[in-house]
């Protein structure tokens, strides 16, 4: 096989085998995992660090999703078995970085860049974004998976108030160290792939170690936006008969914060656009 071929061949059949097995578990549902395919061939086939991200965020996210499922049964009325993603959340969750990778590819192709301004600021930009787009959606999900079940009450991060399990905007100190985490373990997945996939100057791989706390503050910054965004623009309210915080009001719904105007999706979506671009200009003026 000619070698420019080889990475688009391990691209798909990596990609294939993954979806198909996550398809088989739960992960992700029929129309999730055709999504899926095309999500992770590109990343993969135009850079394995990207790619490396994108397995990082889904791997941890769909294990830490499947944790304490009992628990999360009694609390989230939107349960879903092992947590099955449709074809709607993987572009909401993977849609911004996968124009972000194509973006690169049209400018230098699969070649693997340091970050480095004075060399391509906006390859620099545009990776930033990557990163920060993977720290936003690993950051939230380690944060909602993980803090509900804390034993710590949730706090309305808009008054501080405690709040029932489930309320979209609450937050807890283990929530937020969770997206910390969760950022950081992004930032070094790239940060240790880069000393085998890309040859800088010595003052620029020392600099490369700046994104793992950079990550980590992505994480908590994700997190934060998209809890501010569930407090203020989505509904949360208490259901009497099915005794669980619904997202949609109803007569026998009882209001506890937030007004209908976003879905799930569209916070998300909004939390990773701004995080997104918050880190691709972070990263413009560090690197």
């Amino acid at each position: 096989m000619e070698k420019h071929l080889i990475q688009p061949a391990v691209a798909a059949l990596l990609s294939s085998v993954i979806a198909f097995r996550s398809y088989k578990r739960k992960s992700l549902s029929l129309s999730g995992a055709i999504a899926g395919v095309i999500v992770m061939f590109i990343h993969l086939a135009v850079n394995y660090r990207f790619g490396a991200m994108l397995l990082v965020f889904f791997f941890t996210s769909s294990k830490f999703t499947k944790f304490g499922e009992d628990r999360k049964r009694k609390i989230d009325a939107e349960f879903k078995e092992g947590g099955q993603r449709d074809w709607i959340q993987v572009l909401f969750n993977g849609g911004i970085a996968t124009l972000l990778v194509l973006t690169v590819w049209t400018v230098i192709g699969s070649e693997d860049k340091c970050l480095d301004s004075k060399e391509s600021r906006m390859i620099t930009s545009l990776i930033g974004g990557i990163i920060g787009q993977y720290c936003c959606c690993n950051g939230d999900t380690w944060s909602s998976e993980l803090g509900i079940l804390s034993n710590e009450e949730p706090r309305l991060i808009t008054n501080f108030k405690t709040v029932r399990r489930g309320t979209n905007g609450g937050v807890t100190k283990a929530g937020l160290l969770a997206a910390a985490a969760a950022g950081t373990v992004i930032g070094l997945t790239f940060v240790v792939l880069g000393f085998f996939t890309t040859k800088c100057t010595s003052d620029v791989t020392v600099k490369q170690l700046f994104v793992i706390p950079l990550s980590a503050m992505a994480g908590v910054c994700g997190s934060v936006i998209d809890s501010l965004l569930g407090a203020t623009l989505q509904f949360s309210g208490f259901c009497s008969v099915r005794k669980k915080v619904v997202g949609k009001p109803g007569p026998t719904v009882k209001r506890i914060s937030g007004l209908p105007v976003l879905d799930n999706n569209a916070v998300n979506l909004v939390s990773i656009l701004l995080t997104t671009a918050i880190t691709s200009i972070a990263f413009l003026y560090i690197f």
